[in-house]
């Protein structure tokens, strides 16, 4: 029996901690935090720790499989990778010659590696511009307003204790994004200020300075109210707005249009707490915020962000030590040449849903465009999907709909570790390796402008490939092999070529960051047209979007009403990704039932109690969750938990993909954020209604 020990990272959120991994008999058997990690990200979750269990689980999918019979009866028949490719690939054909290419579509999931970058390779040298992505209810938004308002992407310091810290829409302890825990540690032991705004009562909430909870979704309104207390108390950085932005003026005079009275209508946050908190975050300096998923979950994502970003730079925290420094891109291939968009470009009218500029200019859509393309058949008819690492029963808003849609396809193929409630719908089902079982590089979205390398250490069980694999070999299938690789190794050498390395070097590097300094501005501008900060930008108005984030854009929410008298968000839990890793005891254990939480004056007037599963409706269905009481939230307000389905279930029935799932009770329907086609998954009107009946074991 021969142990070794070894480190890698993880790749089940944007935290990317380093593990310390032992190895038995070329298996994962133990997982540890690896103190000496580089950029401070030395802690493990449990999510991290389970990795064996997850890795060795005795229902991970190990063959390829092809359906028998009806779709989703639960019957299928083990094939090999070269059946399962040779029938995609001619089903592919047939469509592509028959109907056309746009007729094929890609689902990807939460990035992990570089398998959306080849997903978008395939679809140019294929010819499809159908890419669906999370990037409108996740990311995006607050990247994209960072782009169009200072010309890159921001991240915290890691090298300099900040001496404010905003957690805004975020859980940090759950999502680990931002500073690491250690840098956050250490920055509050040195006395650094901490601001909460989030409707629940989170960890760092009962540690905060100040915390305020604001109605779900009115997130660009509160940031709104902060900037005109900062403009009219002459608290912002007077230097830096003369000197570095562009629109300032434009800005003062709209926040004249509004008052603090109607900042707290709308956000239930009374005005001297506006006050509060605007002016604790002006004067300690330097400042950092650490925003958080729920901003992107409301049609007004994008101009919620750019509000945020503003706030950013009236208050002189852009790349200063400390503050929020301004990413800077590590030397690696272009994403647009290693994506084929010049060699195949893409004509973004051509796209489901085509609208959403920004996002056809990012090269994705909308997920409800692709879920209406296909039921719709407009502007073309969606026949076929490939999807990895994405399960859209559960993670698509509308899931009714979503069902129907997939139901309606000729070709499903799904990639994933187990058996999900989409998986089970598909016509293939392909197994992929996961961490520590391939090669592969990718970003550090965290701390920005960094690439890590993730290692093989043992070999997949099975027969499982990598999803670059898969990929790689389906495009040969298809003809297309001259525009991808005989071994997708060789791809990791040509993304980082103009850096100098190969991956061989990258791995004995570990990770690889873009140069780093202060105020890098100062000597080249910032990297928008103006080269200074666009508060007010030109581009968003040339595109025919607003320039400014204005309050009545900003200002309009789902009304409760008589029959839906309170406000419905979510919250993603501790120890899962997403939808993933119910089957996992460890995890399980920790969590396992889906939980909803009311105040307890809201429970005793609805006649609900602790424990009990209650039912959570809205004018598109009903779902179970467990009820939990938390004497701080809102007595307006009901957190429902994202995510759920029931591995312990039988496949035929899709797990019980209906029963506790948020998603069957959220919309699709407009309205949209015009830039993304973000949409309203926060603040929904519901209702909570006692379910004596029905005990669900």
């Amino acid at each position: 029996m021969r142990e070794l020990t070894t480190r890698t990272f993880c790749r089940m959120c944007f935290g990317r901690c380093s593990l310390l991994v032992t190895i038995e008999d070329g298996r994962i058997i133990a997982v540890a935090a690896d103190k000496d990690a580089p950029k401070g990200r030395d802690s493990a979750c449990a999510r991290g720790l389970a990795l064996p269990e997850i890795l060795n689980h005795p229902d991970r999918l190990l063959y390829p499989l092809r359906r028998k019979g009806a779709r989703g009866n639960g019957n299928w028949k083990r094939v090999s990778w070269e059946e399962a490719l040779d029938y995609i690939a001619g089903k592919l054909r047939d469509l592509k010659q028959t109907i056309g290419p746009e007729c094929v579509a890609l689902g990807m999931g939460d990035p992990k590696g570089m398998e959306i970058a080849f997903a978008q390779r395939l679809a140019s040298a294929f010819g499809t511009p159908n890419i669906t992505t999370p990037g409108h209810i996740c990311h995006m938004p607050g990247e994209l307003a960072s782009n169009y308002t200072f010309g890159a992407p921001s991240h915290p310091d890691s090298e300099n204790h900040p001496h404010c810290i905003v957690v805004w829409g975020s859980n940090p302890p759950h999502t680990r994004n931002g500073l690491s825990p250690l840098e956050r540690k250490s920055a509050l032991t040195a006395g650094a200020k901490l601001i909460v705004i989030d409707p629940r009562k989170t960890t760092p909430a009962s540690r905060s300075d100040v915390w305020l909870k604001p109605r779900p979704g009115s997130d660009g309104i509160l940031a709104l109210g902060m900037i005109k207390v900062i403009i009219e108390e002459q608290l912002y950085d007077e230097g830096f707005v003369s000197s570095w932005t562009v629109g300032f003026d434009r800005l003062a005079e709209h926040v004249e249009t509004y008052s603090l009275k109607d900042v707290e209508e709308v956000t239930w946050i009374p005005q001297e707490r506006i006050r509060e908190v605007a002016r604790l975050y002006a004067e300690t300096r330097p400042a950092t915020i650490e925003w958080g998923n729920a901003l992107d979950h409301t049609e007004k994502s994008f101009q919620t962000c750019r509000a945020i970003c503003i706030l950013r730079a009236l208050t002189g925290n852009l790349d200063v030590p400390g503050g929020e420094i301004l990413t800077t891109p590590v030397p690696l291939s272009r994403s647009g040449q290693f994506m084929l968009l010049r060699q195949f470009p893409r004509k973004p009218e051509r796209m489901a849903g085509s609208e959403f500029k920004l996002a056809a200019r990012s090269a994705f859509i909308a997920r409800q465009s692709l879920v209406k393309a296909i039921l719709d058949e407009q502007p073309y008819p969606i026949k076929a999907a490939l999807l990895f690492g994405t399960n859209p029963l559960l993670s698509y808003p509308d899931a009714a709909r979503t069902y129907q849609a997939l139901m309606k396809l000729e070709l499903m193929v799904v990639a994933d570790l187990f058996m999900t409630p989409t998986a089970s719908l598909a016509d293939v089902v392909l197994p992929v390796a996961s961490i520590g079982e391939s090669d592969e590089i990718g970003p550090y979205p965290a701390a920005g402008g960094i690439i890590l390398a993730y290692p093989k250490i043992v070999e997949p069980p099975g027969e499982c490939w990598p999803d670059i694999k898969i990929i790689n070999q389906l495009a040969s299938k298809l003809g297309l092999q001259d525009h991808f690789w005989a071994d997708e190794r060789e791809a990791l050498d040509f993304i980082l070529e103009p850096s100098g390395l190969t991956f061989e070097d990258l791995k004995e590097r570990r990770y690889l960051e873009g140069d780093k300094g202060y105020m890098k501005y100062e000597g080249s501008g910032f990297r928008t047209p103006s080269g200074k900060v666009e508060i007010y930008s030109g581009q968003l108005e040339s595109l025919g979007y607003s320039p400014l984030p204005f309050y009545r854009e900003l200002c309009q929410s789902p009304a409760p009403s008589e029959e839906y008298p309170l406000l419905l968000t979510n919250a993603k839990e501790r120890h899962f990704s997403h939808s993933a890793h119910r089957n996992i005891a460890r995890l399980r254990e920790m969590t396992p039932d889906p939980v909803v939480q009311l105040n307890p004056a809201t429970a005793r007037r609805l006649g609900v109690e602790e424990g009990s599963w209650v039912f959570i409706e809205t004018p598109k269905g009903k779902i179970k969750q467990k009820l939990l009481l938390d004497e701080a939230l809102d007595p307006r307000v009901v957190v429902a938990s994202y995510g759920w389905w029931f591995p312990e279930k039988r496949a035929s029935e899709l797990f019980d993909w209906r029963k506790s799932n948020i998603n069957i009770i959220t919309d699709s329907a407009p309205p949209y954020d015009p830039a993304l086609g973000s949409l309203n998954l926060r603040g929904i009107p519901c209702r909570v209604v006692g379910d004596r009946a029905d005990r669900m074991p």
